[in-house]
């Protein structure tokens, strides 16, 4: 069984409307990286809200490390598209304040240390006792990066952090957030608008219909080296082979998925495609593992 799995998530908000999405069913392995791309009002926010212990589903379970998520837990870690540090504290002690929610008994000392562990390795060790007010956009998006990561969840749940960012900011949190994720082999939930970002961060995408009635369409496995870096990844090939294929989705394919079921699709299977393979290579058949 997958570290985190989905089954037949489905979510509404009135018995009389249409599902914003029904019959999602997808699972992430321990240290997996996975996207989730799709069109504004598929329901990618709520699945991670659900997904967090934020919000219930109309239908439907979760089951991370063999327990089903029922309500908000320190096992999993969110950074949300608004950085939400509380503003009267430094940037020591908003990380400090989840150090301290996950291990009570800690001295001061041990708290403080864990807490500038992770601001260093976001690059924020100069500005520990800066106030919110003092950083920069980016510099604060940091900040819930290293507090999410400081508790050390069993997953990691990014909504659209790096969204409001201007391109060389987020590029630069890109490369740091790598960074940490390979050191820590950290699992990670992530939904982002941006085609790149996923192709650089992700091992899984996780294609999503139009809504209502939204589901998965399809797992892309970026089959692409995972010591790829902004730098290096437009050289490989089956960079264009992925891009290609998600854009084409995003701007053609994804209307066909909605409303009712499409012939020859199982949401309860969604098929894996590997487009950055050659086409002899490439395997589309094989569903995700149960």
């Amino acid at each position: 069984m997958s570290f985190l799995k989905v089954e037949a998530l489905a979510r509404r908000y009135a018995s009389s409307c249409p599902a914003v999405f029904e019959n999602i069913h997808f699972g992430i392995e321990r240290g997996e990286f996975v996207c989730i791309l799709g069109h504004s009002g598929c329901g990618k926010t709520t699945i991670l809200n659900v997904l967090a212990g934020l919000d219930e589903a109309s239908g439907g379970h979760v089951f991370m490390d063999g327990r089903e998520v029922r309500g908000p837990s320190l096992d999993r870690g969110v950074v949300f598209q608004s950085h939400a540090l509380m503003p009267w504290m430094s940037t020591l002690a908003n990380v400090e304040f989840g150090v301290r929610s996950r291990w009570p008994d800690w001295s001061r000392e041990q708290v403080a240390a864990h807490a500038t562990k992770y601001l260093e390795m976001v690059g924020l060790g100069h500005a520990l006792h800066k106030k919110p007010a003092e950083l920069s956009g980016g510099m604060k998006q940091r900040v819930g990066i290293a507090r999410a990561f400081a508790i050390e969840p069993k997953m990691l749940l990014l909504d659209e952090p790096f969204g409001a960012l201007d391109a060389l900011t987020r590029g630069t949190i890109q490369d740091e957030l790598l960074g940490i994720v390979q050191a820590t082999q950290q699992t990670v939930f992530m939904i982002t608008h941006d085609v790149d970002e996923a192709i650089l961060l992700a091992d899984k995408i996780l294609l999503m219909s139009n809504g209502p009635q939204a589901k998965i369409a399809e797992i892309v496995e970026v089959t692409m080296p995972r010591s790829r870096t902004r730098a290096s990844i437009h050289h490989d090939p089956q960079y264009y082979r992925i891009r290609n294929h998600l854009v084409v989705f995003l701007v053609e394919r994804s209307k066909l998925y909605a409303g009712d079921a499409v012939e020859g699709h199982d949401p309860k299977h969604p098929p894996i495609v590997r487009p950055g393979l050659d086409a002899e290579d490439a395997d589309t058949s094989n569903p995700i593992a149960a």
